[in-house]
């Protein structure tokens, strides 16, 4: 079952949609399985959106967001999979987030997405041990927290973690976990600066045009130094 345009609805298979009395002409869902459920704030701004349930009991949730560029992309869920969207998340340019086999990919408030951005729990295909016939490329778990930019052409994979006011650099790949205000960068992505803070208003959209110091801008409750994550 395909919705061209996203309002509250139900099936007899369990597949919802949930969004207060809204409707979102720009959002798509398929639903191919069972028991799957779209929740949509009523708060969102929402440009073309795509949502693809390929399996059954997963589950998507999207926040609110204001003041902000709307949420663009396509999310892909398989089976028992979540994807959660919190409040004022926004994209420049369409996103991908794929979430499969009962993971879960979880982005914060006040996210700032740039373009051409992946955000992958799983490979798509599956990868075998000849050996063993184990699986070597299991799903891992995603989570960004809040008020992360990232960049142009990053990519998160299974396992990424990005603590709070972080910044994942352009055409960057994230496997592992970065602590919270800290930048990383490179492929894979390391940490090389900490103790940084980041705001919204763009060098030359945003007065003043010349923002040498943190007196040019706002500063928001993320300004905090960067706590180490503890090693296992």
């Amino acid at each position: 079952m395909t919705i061209q345009t996203a309002a509250d609805y139900e099936d007899d298979r369990g597949n919802r949609v949930d969004c207060d009395g809204a409707s979102h002409d720009t959002v798509r869902v398929v639903f191919h399985g069972t028991n799957n459920s779209l929740t949509i704030d009523p708060g969102a701004k929402l440009g073309q959106l795509t949502v693809e349930f390929g399996c059954n009991n997963a589950t998507v949730r999207i926040g609110p967001n204001t003041g902000v560029s709307p949420f663009t992309g396509f999310l892909r869920l398989g089976e028992d999979a979540a994807i959660t969207i919190g409040k004022n998340v926004s994209t420049t340019g369409p996103c991908f987030i794929s979430s499969v086999e009962g993971s879960t990919v979880t982005l914060g408030d006040d996210v700032m997405l740039a373009s051409e951005n992946e955000i992958r729990a799983d490979d798509a295909h599956p990868l075998f041990d000849v050996n063993t016939g184990l699986r070597v490329n299991p799903v891992r778990d995603i989570s960004i927290g809040n008020h992360v930019w990232v960049a142009k052409r990053a990519v998160l994979l299974g396992g990424a973690v990005m603590g709070d006011g972080s910044v994942l650099g352009y055409g960057s790949i994230l496997k592992g976990s970065v602590p919270n205000n800290s930048v990383a960068v490179g492929v894979p992505a390391k940490v090389v600066r900490r103790d940084v803070a980041w705001e919204r208003p763009h060098l030359s959209l945003a007065e003043p045009f010349y923002k040498p110091d943190a007196g040019s801008v706002t500063k928001s409750e993320f300004w905090n130094a960067t706590e180490e994550i503890p090693s296992n």
